[in-house]
This record gives C-alpha cells, structure tokens and sequence, in this order.
C-alpha cells in the first residue's frame, strides 16, 4: 500500500493513452504497459532490497521515473544492479508475451538519454573511471546528442506520439541541466555531513576530481590534507 501511494500519472502519459484509443491501438497499448510495470517492478524490487527510500513513482509514456529520498554516495554497484534490474525482469518475465514490443522496449530504454536506464548505466560506468563531476556532464550532454538524432529521426518519419515523447525527454534534461550546480552541492555535502566509509582511497588534486565509492586525500603544495577539511572550510562559513 505504501508503494501505491507513491504512484503518480503523468499528463503526458493521458494524452499519448487518449491519442493512441482513437487511433485504434489501446489494446497493444495496454500490452506495452503491462511489459512496462513489469519492467518496473524489476527496480522497485531491487531498490527494497538495498533499502533505498522511493519518494514517488511517475508513470510515464515510455516507462516510469522512480525518484529516491537517498544519498548519491550510495554504492555503484548497488545502483548498478537497481538500474539493471528492470530489464532482467522484462526479459525473464515478459519475453513472450510479445517479443517485438519488448525489443522496443528494451532498446529505448537503453538509449543514453536522461532518465532513460541506459543514461542511469552510462552514468556509473563513466563513474568507475572518471570522477563524479565530469561523469555527471558528461551524461547530460551524451542525451542531448542522442536527442538531437532521435529528433532529426522523427521529423524524417514524421511520428507526432514519438515527437511528444522526445519533447517530453527534452524538458527532463534541460530541468536536469539547470539544477547541476544543487546536485553537485548534494554530492560535496553529503560527503562532509555522514563521512562516508569507503575502503578504497584517491590521493586527487581538488574535490572536483572527487570520485564515488572513494575516500580522498587532496596534495595541496607540499602538504596533505583529507577531503572532510577542505569540505568543512567549504560549507563551514
């Protein structure tokens, strides 16, 4: 019961349902988010598993947008396996309900585009050989790019419900864009406030070289000096 009351339905998704009915189609439709929640639930499941707190669930047209109440500096590869999880489930679960559908899904979900899985996937991997600044850019501007093919794509094809979705992406990451600066605030201050005890460490130049799953050293001149003092002279002002 907590979970569905988490639940929330998108305008957007109204509109692309209402769309779809008169064109004929509400029954694939129906089809295509049954695979969905199932590929939902994959994540859902995978998020209890690790305890991370879900703020809200949005349905959305292409899937759902599972916010979480958690800190950033939650383990990779817990996040990793989170993110993953969705797509193991589809495929276990829902293969044979209708192959093509799944494939469909599967693909667009896997695209680098935010909040799609495969930016969240993208995102980690940069991660585990970046620090979390770059990583975090990075991702941004890859689903800018993929969005812009997507669109050159869809104008050729002239596909008005593929068009609602991309400019519904679009809004996404350009909200995502816009709060860069609070997230990475997040990240720093998350790291000062629970001191985080990681097991591996970093010897870095400055906190914008900070990594997740890592502890850091910072070299300033000649002298070393721990992420948790440059972090308090940050935010203890």
């Amino acid at each position: 019961m907590k979970i569905i009351s988490k639940i929330k339905i998108h305008f957007v998704t109204y509109i692309i349902a209402i769309i779809i009915f008169f064109m004929g189609y509400f029954k694939l439709y129906i089809t295509f988010m049954i695979i969905l929640f199932i590929h939902e639930l994959g994540h859902i499941i995978a998020s209890t598993y690790f305890k991370w707190k879900i703020d809200k669930i949005i349905i959305l047209p292409f899937g759902c947008l599972i916010k979480y109440k958690e800190y950033i500096n939650r383990p990779i590869i817990e996040e990793f396996i989170i993110s993953i999880m969705g797509i193991i489930f589809q495929i276990i679960f829902t293969l044979k309900i209708n192959i093509y559908y799944n494939i469909i899904i599967i693909f667009f979900n896997m695209l680098p585009i935010y909040p799609l899985d495969g930016s969240k996937i993208l995102n980690l991997l940069l991660n585990k050989i970046s620090n979390f600044k770059l990583s975090y850019i990075i991702t941004i501007y890859i689903s800018y790019l993929v969005l812009f093919v997507l669109v050159l794509l869809i104008i050729v094809k002239k596909d008005i419900l593929s068009l609602i979705i991309v400019i519904h992406l679009i809004i996404n990451i350009k909200l995502e864009k816009n709060n860069i600066g609070n997230t990475f605030n997040k990240f720093y201050l998350e790291r000062y406030l629970y001191k985080f005890k990681f097991k591996k460490r970093k010897l870095i130049k400055n906190i914008n070289y900070m990594k997740r799953d890592y502890i850091h050293i910072i070299k300033n001149n000649n002298n070393y000096i721990t992420e948790y003092e440059i972090l308090r002279k940050m935010f203890d002002k």
